[in-house]
């Protein structure tokens, strides 16, 4: 393939995955309107398309100007996103500022955060030292979710809990600390980060 048609595909592929996440902004947050709104005014959108370039240069070890720009990023939006962190599809920051996602964090598809939320370490030890966040999480305002530990698809933290262990598939975190429970059949999301009993 030329290098015309490499970049032609490269720019379909990117336009692709621009349409995906304002879809799931559109899907995930009831105040959103219109596609162009989101795509010009939600900072969490731009925070991860920036986030793919700084990465892609991470990983080709252009290392100090992938920092530099997630830096340059972080001061537009609010938003810190090591460029080292991998990140699925369809990730969503409603909100955003103050988030703060590590160096070796892992988030899965369909993974959603709330404003105040931190992915961040818990020791000065070189190697995995993030969280690891499966498909379909969601994060609720201000948590906390501290050290090189898994929680599993389709679980939910509630607003200000303080994570620190691993969460099994399915699993609700409250509290400081936080411990896991099994999601009742049912039991919406949406309503999971809301509800009274969840804060703190």
């Amino acid at each position: 393939m030329s290098a015309v048609g490499r970049v032609a595909r490269a720019l379909r592929r990117s336009s692709a995955r621009v349409r995906e996440d304002i879809a799931a902004a559109k899907l995930r947050d009831p105040a959103a309107r219109s596609s162009i709104e989101i795509a010009l005014l939600y900072p969490g959108l731009h925070a991860i398309w920036a986030h793919r370039v700084w990465h892609a240069l991470w990983v080709r070890r252009v290392r100090f100007l992938a920092r530099g720009g997630s830096q340059v990023t972080r001061w537009l939006t609010g938003i810190e996103i090591h460029p080292g962190a991998q990140i699925g599809r369809r990730f969503f920051v409603d909100h955003g500022m103050g988030v703060v996602i590590g160096e070796t964090a892992e988030i899965g598809d369909d993974v959603m955060l709330y404003h105040g939320v931190t992915l961040g370490g818990r020791t000065r030890d070189a190697g995995k030292r993030h969280p690891t966040l499966g498909d379909g999480v969601a994060v609720g305002a201000g948590a906390k979710v501290l050290g090189p530990i898994t929680i599993g698809a389709g679980s939910v933290i509630g607003a200000n809990a303080v994570v620190t262990v691993d969460a099994p598939e399915d699993s609700v975190l409250v509290g400081i600390p936080a411990k896991p429970r099994k999601r009742t059949p049912g039991e919406d999301t949406r309503a999971v980060l809301t509800a009274p009993e969840y804060y703190i």
